[in-house]
């Protein structure tokens, strides 16, 4: 049964036992929105936000001009992927085990499930850790479900929160994604540092390409079969990703492909690739399948070269996911952060108090600077913040505002996914 299908029938059972259970063990449903609160995990947030205060601001004070220049990124991406989308899709749907045709993405069902859940545990977590950092209760904490959208949440103190200052909010808000941004810095050096040590030690060795995937809906459907050990392809040896694709990129659309594997010879006619109409595609993925050479099996046996090659695997998975979310999380619409995060800017007050924050902070910055540098600089910035002080903007046109960008992005990834998607999705169902 396709792996779409197990989605489905668990989906069905989520929101089935949710009807039944509603009201008891902290489940509420909300039209679409399933929650599951719990108050067990404020102890832990306000721990780690009392470890570390001085730290987590200092760390945000650098994570919001980094939010910002990822924030301009991903608006000018998403624009310019729809020059894109007649070309590749563009849009993919992060569902680990599912392997859309078409999608340049395909996230492995075991390790991809736990890399997702740091995901959403460390997004929240951030959240929740910046406001009690900037003194802001939390009223609940929790796991989601979005329809089939599954998410985790940190609700903290409305009114609490509109009483600090733009740059407490500002901290707030970025702290999601600049949280999954460090994750993800980690997790490429976890994997730099495994795959080093993999090298270092000499573990294995490759014999061909062990298919990891049969696209649905491919030629290779219902011909090939996950797990199978590509040794050759057209009667040619393959015995690493080089070799392998070196042959591949022979074929051509409407070419009979011989595949030789472990568990026999067999054909499959190549179509256009749906990322790339010009090129020949059979609809499997895969990668090198690797041997502990016997050297390691003396020295090491086989579970800890295993192991390593699982923990390279979930390190990639953690850093390629929160990459992917926690920037996705940056476009500026609602009801993602960057929508909070421009509802903020655009509505911003320059008030008295805060004008003798802003010039203190500036000269603590400008301090190293002779005084006729520092003079020049402060005036100019106090013209700025008088300009903005006379153009403030009401709250009516900031909702107007916001609302409008949130409409034009909204409309934006719905073409992205059902050109990109739908079609894709379709054929597997």
């Amino acid at each position: 049964m396709n792996a779409l299908w197990y989605y489905v029938i668990g989906f069905i059972i989520i929101w089935v036992l949710a009807f039944l259970l509603k009201g008891k063990y902290n489940i509420t449903v909300e039209g679409i929105v399933l929650m599951l609160k719990t108050e067990r995990l404020h102890d832990i947030i306000d721990k780690i936000a009392k470890k570390a205060p001085r730290f987590w601001k200092a760390y945000m004070n650098i994570g919001i001009p980094v939010g910002f220049f990822l924030m301009i990124l991903m608006l000018v991406s998403l624009v310019w992927s729809l020059q894109l989308m007649f070309e590749m899709p563009t849009v993919s749907l992060i569902l680990p085990g599912v392997d859309v045709p078409g999608s340049p993405l395909y996230i492995p069902f075991g390790t991809g499930m736990l890399a997702l859940a740091t995901v959403l545990i460390i997004h929240e977590g951030g959240h929740g850790v910046l406001a009690r950092v900037e003194n802001v209760a939390i009223d609940s904490v929790g796991l989601l479900l979005f329809l089939i959208i599954p998410g985790a949440f940190v609700e903290p103190n409305e009114e609490e929160l509109k009483k600090v200052n733009g740059i407490s909010k500002l901290r707030v808000y970025f702290a999601g994604p600049m949280f999954n941004m460090g994750l993800a810095v980690i997790g490429i050096v976890l994997m730099l540092l495994v795959g080093g040590l993999i090298t270092a030690g000499d573990f294995y060795t490759t014999d061909g390409m062990e298919i990891t995937s049969v696209v649905p809906a491919s030629p290779s459907e219902g011909v090939l079969s996950n797990g199978m050990i590509i040794k050759q392809v057209n009667n040619q040896s393959v015995v690493n990703t080089k070799s392998y694709m070196k042959i591949m990129d022979k074929n051509k659309i409407g070419e009979n492909v011989t595949i030789t594997t472990d568990t026999g010879t067999y054909h499959v006619v190549a179509r256009e690739n749906p990322n790339n109409n010009s090129r020949a595609y059979i609809g499997v993925r895969s990668k090198e399948h690797v041997i502990v050479t016997p050297e390691a099996n003396s020295k090491y046996g086989t579970f800890i070269p295993w192991i390593l090659t699982q923990l390279r695997e979930l390190f990639y998975l953690v850093f390629l996911l929160n990459f992917a979310v926690g920037t996705f999380n940056l476009l500026p619409m609602k009801p993602l952060d960057g929508g909070l995060i421009l509802e903020e800017i655009v509505g911003y007050r320059i008030r008295e108090d805060r004008r003798k924050d802003f010039n203190n902070t500036l000269n603590w910055w400008t301090r190293p600077l002779p005084l006729s540098v520092r003079c020049w600089i402060s005036r100019r910035f106090n013209n700025l913040l008088d300009f903005l002080h006379n153009h403030e903007i009401s709250d009516e046109k900031v909702q107007f505002i916001v609302r409008t960008f949130s409409y034009i992005l909204i409309a934006i990834l719905l073409v992205l996914i059902l050109y990109g998607m739908l079609p894709a999705i379709l054929q597997m169902i």
